[in-house]
């Protein structure tokens, strides 16, 4: 069965999702975050950013919608858990990281707005 080519409102979000993650990279790493892995793709779900400062590992979504309270409502429990999932998938992987305290974090984008980093989201 063949393929159908991807529809332009989606290649439109892959893109805003790709600027958003690109923004919230830089913003983190201003505030002094290291980047440890992005847009990982794990057997159990992709992470967005993960990244460290100090003894905290942030496991970070990035959401961008139209609307900064959208993008707040984007996550729901089901993907809370897939992130979690994921993010133990990557522990048990990288030792070094497993002594670091772990962090769930949500970065909301808004169009003409900075990112809001929302530390321990959940």
């Amino acid at each position: 069965m063949a393929k159908h080519p991807p529809s332009r409102k989606r290649i439109a979000a892959f893109r805003l999702g790709h600027r958003a993650e690109a923004l919230c990279v830089w913003h983190l790493r201003l505030r002094g975050y290291r980047i440890v892995a992005r847009r990982l793709k794990t057997p159990l779900g992709e992470l967005d950013i993960v990244a460290r400062r100090g003894q905290v590992l942030a496991v970070i979504e990035v959401k961008a919608r139209a609307q900064r309270d959208d993008a707040a409502d984007a996550i729901s429990p089901h993907q809370r858990l897939r992130i979690e999932r994921a993010a133990a998938w990557l522990l048990s992987g990288r030792p070094q990281l497993a002594t670091l305290s772990v962090r769930y974090d949500a970065m909301l984008i808004a169009p003409r707005r900075l990112p809001e980093h929302i530390e321990g989201a959940w």
